[in-house]
């Protein structure tokens, strides 16, 4: 299943002073963009993925279900919106992807017999190590 593309009506990006290389536009631009999104009142994902949301983004999500992210890699504004909506879209991605439901199996007979005979011969070679017992 393929993750659903955030139209930009939902996304608030504003932009912050960024600290890093820059020289001396770093001081005087706002380079650094900060992306807020509002999951969990976003009519664009389904109700499984905005759950998922919640575990995917972690700290990242406020008590609201707004996701803030800030990027600032790069030294333009729009690069480092581009990364910040990017991330966004991998975090969803993440969220959409369906767990694959694992079928609880048992080892076999054959398999336990040969694990303890392993273990047996181990705890023979462990004695044999030490002096005081001897077969």
């Amino acid at each position: 299943m393929s993750s659903p593309i955030i139209p930009d009506d939902e996304l608030h990006v504003t932009y912050i002073l960024a600290s890093g290389p820059g020289g001396q536009n770093v001081n005087k631009v706002a380079t650094a963009a900060q992306l807020r999104f509002d999951a969990r009142n976003s009519p664009t994902l389904s109700g499984r993925v905005k759950h998922r949301l919640v575990e995917v983004a972690g700290s990242r999500m406020t008590a609201d279900g707004v996701i803030v992210l800030t990027a600032r890699r790069f030294r333009s504004q729009t690069r480092n919106r581009e990364d910040a909506v990017a991330r966004l879209q991998d975090m969803i991605t993440q969220a959409s992807a369906v767990q694959a439901y694992r079928v609880p199996t048992r080892p076999s007979r054959t398999q336990r017999k040969k694990r303890m005979d392993n273990k047996q011969h181990r705890s023979r070679v462990k004695q044999g190590r030490s002096g005081r017992y001897t077969d």
